[in-house]
C-alpha cells in the first residue's frame, strides 16, 4: 500500500515541530557556546584585555543559569504525567475474542496491533499513547504531579499505543458494526509508529504536563516562583507548535481513514449511523435516568445495558428508528468479552465518578443498583425524600397545616396543605411586579401562610431573574427549597466510601488525577424554579401512591415516571408549572379528581 497523503502532511508537520524542539534547544545552548569560545580564546593567548575579561566574567556565570534553567525545565517536561483518559482496562483473559478481532484487523490493515484494550464510558474511541514511564501506577497514598521525582526511571521498550472504545458500542452495535467503526481508529497506529511522529507527540504531551505541573497551586514562594518559570517557557513553546501539531494529527486521522477505506466500507456507512444513536441514548441515559440515582448515593450498576433498552424504547416510539430494533437479533459486540456484567459495573462505577464525581468503590452512602430495583430504591425514594424537604420548608416558614373538613385533625403532611399555600389568592402576584399599596421596590407584604418579612438588606427572592414570571409564594418557597438543599449537599457525608471493596478498575484509576471530580459535569445546577417543580411534582406522585395505589416507574428515555394502573402519566408537568407560575390550582386539582387522587389525605415521607 502507497503512502497516504495525509502520511506525508503528519510527517512534514512533526518535522516543524521537532525543529521548534531543536530552536529551544539551540538557545539554551547559545550562552555556553559564546562562554566556551571566551574561555578559549584566553587559554589561547587570543581574547585578551580588559573588555574580554569582563564579557567572560559577565557570560560564563550566565550560561551557567541558562543551561541549569533549560536543565530544570527539560526534567520537569520528560518527568511529568502526561495526561491519561480514565478507562477501564480489559485484559486479554477477559476478552480473547475482542483481541483476536483487533489483531485480524490489524493485519489486514497492514499496522501493528494495539498493546491493549481499554474501555471508557463514553461514545467515542481513539489511540492512547501510555508509554510514558510516569503511567506506571503510583503508591494508593501518593499524589504526586512528577512522577518518579528522585528515583531512577524504568526504561521500556517500545509499545504500540492502547486501544480505547467507548463501552455503549460494544452492548449496542453489532459485532460487524464494531469492526467497522474501529477500522480507521486502528489504522492509526501505522503512523503512531512512525518515529518522527511519536517523537513529536512525546514533546507536545510532556509540555502539556508541564503546565498543568505549573497550575497547580504551592504555598512556597520558591518552588511556586521556579514552576512559574517552567509554566512560562512551556506555554510558549506549546503555542510556538500548537498550529503544527493539530495539523499533524488531522494528517494521521485523513491517513488512517484512507488506508481503512478497503475494510468493511460500506458496513462502516451503516454503523457511522449507529455511533448517532448511540450517542443520543447514552446522553438521555446519564441525564434522565442516572443522574438522579447519583444524587441519591446509588449508582445503576448496568448502565451499558440500560443503553440498549432505551435505544429499544426509542426504536419502539420512533418510527424512524423501526429499522434499528431488528438488529437486536444479531450478535452483539458485548459477547467478545468473557464476564460483561463484570465489564459493564467497572464502566457504570466510572461514569458515575467522571459525570457526577462519586467514590472510587461502594460504601454505605455509595452503593449499586439493579435495574429491577431502581423504582423502589431509586424513584419511591427520591419522591418521599423531596416531598419531605418541602415539608420540612414549609414547617420553617410557619405554613400552618391544610384546613378543611376532610383535612387530618393530626396535622400529617398533605398534598391540600401544599396547594392552599401556592394558590393563597391574597399573596398570589407576580414575581418582579410591584403589589399595590406598596411602593416600588419595597418589600412584599408576608400574609400568615407566606414567609415572614425578609431581613432588611436581604436579596429578595421575587427579584431573581430566574423566578421572574412565578407568584411571591412559589418564589419564596423555591428559594428556601433551593438554601435548604444547598445547605444538605455541603453537609459532610457521614460515612465514607468502604476501602475494602474496590472496584475492578481500582488500578487504573490511581493512573490519572481525581482531585477534580467529576470531571465532565452532566448538567448545570438545577435553578430555584427547576427545584420546586421537582418537589411539588414528588409531593404529587406520593400522594398517588399512598392514596390512589399507583405505582413508581423507570422510563427509559425520561427517566422517574409514576404509573397508574401499569400506565405512564406524562400530563403532569404542565399543571404543576401552571400553579407555580399563575397561582392556579385547578387544572391540577382536576387532574388530581379524574385519577382519583385524594390531596386531603396524609401521605408518608423518606
Amino acid at each position: 500500500m502507497g503512502v497516504e497523503a495525509g502520511a506525508q502532511v503528519a510527517r512534514a508537520r512533526a518535522l516543524a515541530v521537532l525543529r521548534i524542539r531543536s530552536r529551544a534547544l539551540a538557545v539554551a545552548l547559545l550562552p555556553a557556546a559564546v562562554a566556551v569560545i571566551l574561555l578559549a580564546g584566553a587559554a589561547g593567548d587570543r581574547l585578551e584585555g580588559p573588555l574580554w575579561d569582563t564579557a567572560r566574567w559577565v557570560l560564563t556565570p550566565f550560561a551557567v543559569l541558562v543551561l541549569l534553567a533549560a536543565a530544570g525545565i527539560a526534567l520537569v517536561v520528560a518527568r511529568a504525567r502526561p495526561a491519561m483518559s480514565p478507562t477501564v482496562p480489559v485484559t486479554e483473559e477477559a476478552a480473547p475474542d475482542l483481541y483476536r478481532m483487533v489483531r485480524d484487523l490489524a493485519d489486514r490493515l497492514d499496522v501493528p496491533a494495539p498493546s491493549a484494550i481499554a474501555l471508557t464510558p463514553d461514545c467515542d474511541s481513539w489511540l492512547e499513547d501510555r508509554t510514558h514511564p510516569a503511567h506506571g501506577p503510583p503508591p494508593a497514598e501518593e499524589h504526586h504531579d512528577i512522577a518518579g521525582a528522585g528515583k531512577q526511571a524504568h526504561r521500556r521498550h517500545p509499545v504500540a499505543p492502547v486501544l480505547v472504545i467507548g463501552s455503549p458500542f460494544l452492548w449496542w452495535m453489532r459485532v460487524g458494526e464494531l469492526r467497522a467503526v474501529l477500522a480507521p481508529v486502528i489504522a492509526g497506529t501505522g503512523h503512531s509508529a512512525h518515529p518522527d511522529i511519536a517523537a513529536a507527540r512525546r514533546f507536545v504531551r510532556g509540555l502539556d504536563a508541564a503546565v498543568a505541573v505549573a497550575s497547580v497551586p504551592r504555598r512556597e514562594p520558591v518552588s511556586r516562583a521556579v514552576l512559574a518559570g517552567v509554566g512560562w517557557v512551556a506555554r510558549l513553546l506549546l503555542r510556538s507548535c500548537r498550529g503544527h501539531a493539530a495539523e499533524m494529527e488531522r494528517g494521521v486521522a485523513a491517513a488512517a481513514a484512507e488506508r481503512a477505506q478497503a475494510v468493511d466500507y460500506g458496513l462502516r456507512i451503516v454503523a457511522q449511523e449507529q455511533v448517532g444513536l448511540a450517542y443520543a441514548g447514552w446522553d438521555r441515559l446519564l441525564t434522565r435516568v442516572a443522574l438522579p440515582a447519583w444524587r441519591m448515593g446509588r449508582w445503576p450498576s448496568r448502565l451499558d445495558a440500560g443503553v440498549v433498552a432505551a435505544l429499544t424504547e426509542l426504536s419502539r416510539r420512533d418510527r424512524l428508528a423501526e429499522g434499528f430494533a431488528s438488529r437486536l437479533g444479531e450478535r452483539p459486540a458485548c459477547d467478545l468479552l468473557e464476564e460483561p456484567g463484570t465489564v459493564d459495573e467497572a464502566a457504570s462505577l466510572l461514569a458515575a465518578r467522571l459525570f457526577h464525581g462519586g467514590p472510587a468503590g461502594s460504601g454505605p452512602d455509595w452503593s449499586p443498583v439493579a435495574w429491577s430495583e431502581y423504582p423502589d430504591e431509586v424513584v419511591d425514594r427520591k419522591w418521599r425524600l423531596d416531598a419531605a424537604r418541602l415539608h420540612r420548608v414549609l414547617d420553617t416558614m410557619g405554613v400552618r397545616p391544610a384546613s378543611g373538613p376532610t383535612a387530618p385533625a393530626t396535622g400529617a403532611p398533605t398534598l391540600s396543605r401544599v396547594l392552599d399555600h401556592l394558590a393563597d389568592p391574597g399573596t398570589a402576584r407576580t414575581a418582579g411586579s410591584t403589589p399595590a399599596g406598596s411602593p416600588a421596590g419595597g418589600p412584599a407584604v408576608s400574609g400568615p401562610d407566606t414567609a415572614p418579612a425578609r431581613t432588611p438588606g436581604a436579596p429578595d427572592p421575587l427579584d431573581d431573574e430566574d423566578l421572574s414570571g412565578t407568584t411571591a409564594p412559589s418564589a419564596t418557597l423555591a428559594a428556601r427549597l433551593s438554601a435548604e438543599l444547598a445547605r444538605e449537599e455541603a453537609a459532610p457525608s457521614p460515612a465514607a466510601p468502604s476501602p475494602a471493596s474496590p472496584s475492578p478498575a481500582s488500578d487504573a484509576a490511581a493512573l490519572w488525577d481525581d482531585r477534580a471530580l467529576p470531571l465532565f459535569p452532566l448538567q448545570p445546577p438545577r435553578t430555584a424554579r427547576e427545584l420546586l417543580a421537582d418537589h411539588l411534582t414528588a409531593m404529587v406522585c406520593c400522594a398517588a401512591m399512598d392514596t390512589a395505589g399507583a405505582t413508581p416507574g423507570l422510563d427509559w428515555l425520561d427517566g422517574p415516571t409514576l404509573l397508574i394502573d401499569g400506565e405512564r402519566t406524562a400530563d403532569l408537568g404542565p399543571k404543576v408549572l401552571t400553579l407555580i407560575e399563575d397561582g392556579d390550582a385547578t387544572p391540577l386539582r382536576v387532574w388530581l379528581s379524574q385519577l382519583g387522587i385524594r390531596p386531603e389525605k396524609p401521605v408518608r415521607l423518606g
